[in-house]
Formats: structure tokens, C-alpha cells, sequence
């Protein structure tokens, strides 16, 4: 998943990203179906997990785990 976001122009991600705030703030003024929400919600935890934060924090975890 994370090559797959990688190889996406900028543009697109903040396109995205754009939607993905539109159909929240939509579906919270009762626009949009409660289902459409989940999607938007899906798209902000991946590109949450794929920052470089997490990915450190995930690493760091790994790290302190093996024996």
C-alpha cells in the first residue's frame, strides 16, 4: 500500500485529501449516507500510518521487541 501511495503526484493526494474533508464536513450536515463517511475516514488513517512518525514509531516498536 505504501508504493502505491508513494508513486501518487502530490497534487492528487491533497485532491484527496480535499474530498476526504469535503465528504466528512458533508456527512456531518446529514448530505451524505453514513457509509460514504468511512471512506474518507479509511484515506486520513493511511496517510496518518504512512507519515514519517509513525513509521519511526512502528520501527522503533519492532526494534525494542526482538529478543
Amino acid at each position: 500500500m505504501r508504493d502505491l501511495i508513494e508513486h501518487l503526484p502530490d497534487r492528487l493526494k491533497q485532491l484527496l485529501d480535499a474530498l476526504s474533508l469535503a465528504t466528512v464536513l458533508g456527512n456531518l450536515i446529514s448530505m451524505l449516507p453514513a457509509i460514504a463517511t468511512i471512506l474518507p475516514i479509511i484515506w486520513w488513517l493511511i496517510r496518518i500510518y504512512e507519515t514519517p512518525t509513525v513509521q519511526g514509531l512502528l520501527k522503533r516498536q519492532k526494534k525494542d521487541e526482538t529478543p
